[in-house]
């Protein structure tokens, strides 16, 4: 699938993966990219992409990910302006990590982590990034049937869209992260039902499964946490750069014998509990 001419949309782009998604796709050549974030610096960052390649290509779209109507007025005021959105990246997620059970050492008594806080995660990392794909099927099927087009066929059409998800090394379990655990291993689940329902259209689905990242989010773990443990299990010896996830994710998207998952963990594996 070609990137050149295509028309995205990338939610979580106001920093780490999807900002660096973003600004790729734009450098690749895509038409227009729809930057989605809870915050108001996507205004800026669209500037930036716009700078960087010298055209216009950025659209800010400042709201909450998980808010249906807000998902469908991007997608709206996107297809009025520049064409129906081909490529989506829901990027945006969040961690609230916590032991699932932990007991108080004074008192024993055992705690459970929040059913309030787990539904959150869930809704953010996982729901919503299915939604924002699901919007995009829904807006090339209807755009095909205008058009009289019926089953997608590889011998006389271009794939039509693709949707990569955004899944962890997590998604394998990690001690402290039942609720970002649970919702990128679901990803795996719907990426694999999307590509077998979607591809009628001409829509792919994929997961990408990066390792620990220099976000925003693994930063917040500290440094003196990231270096004792994550970096001696990493080969690589150092945090994923953003930038090498997006031109991980940019493969996935261009290359369409590329299906299912792909592991980009600069070699991390757990040691042993």
């Amino acid at each position: 699938m070609e990137i050149k001419g295509k028309v995205a949309v990338v939610t979580g782009a106001g920093s780490g993966i999807g900002k660096s998604v973003a600004l790729e796709l734009a450098r690749r050549g895509a038409k227009a990219v729809a930057l989605v974030d809870l915050s108001e610096d996507v205004h800026e960052i669209a500037g930036q992409i716009d700078e960087d390649v010298g055209r216009s290509v950025g659209h800010a779209f400042p709201g909450d990910a998980t808010d249906s109507d807000f998902r469908a007025r991007v997608y709206d005021t996107m297809g009025e302006q520049v064409g129906v959105p081909g490529i989506c990246v829901p990027a945006a997620g969040i961690t609230r990590d916590a032991l699932a059970v932990k007991i108080d050492k004074e008192t024993g008594a055992a705690e459970i982590y929040s059913e309030e806080t787990f539904r959150l995660v869930m809704d953010v990392d996982l729901v919503a990034p299915i939604y924002w794909a699901l919007e995009m099927v829904a807006r090339i099927a209807q755009d095909r049937f205008r058009r009289g087009l019926k089953r997608w066929s590889s011998a006389v059409e271009g794939v039509q869209g693709t949707v990569i998800f955004v899944g962890s090394i997590s998604s394998q379990g990690n001690k402290g992260q039942i609720s970002y655990s649970s919702a990128k291993a679901g990803l795996e689940g719907a990426a694999a039902t999307i590509m077998k329902e979607a591809i009628f259209h001409g829509v792919r689905c994929g997961v990408i499964h990066p390792g620990f990242t220099d976000t925003p989010m693994v930063r917040a773990l500290g440094g003196d946490y990231i270096k004792k443990y994550v970096l001696p299990d990493t080969q690589l010896g150092r945090l994923i750069q953003p930038e090498e996830i997006a031109d991980a994710i940019c493969f996935m998207i261009s290359n369409s014998a590329v299906s299912g998952e792909l592991w980009a963990d600069a070699g991390w594996h757990p040691s042993p509990a």
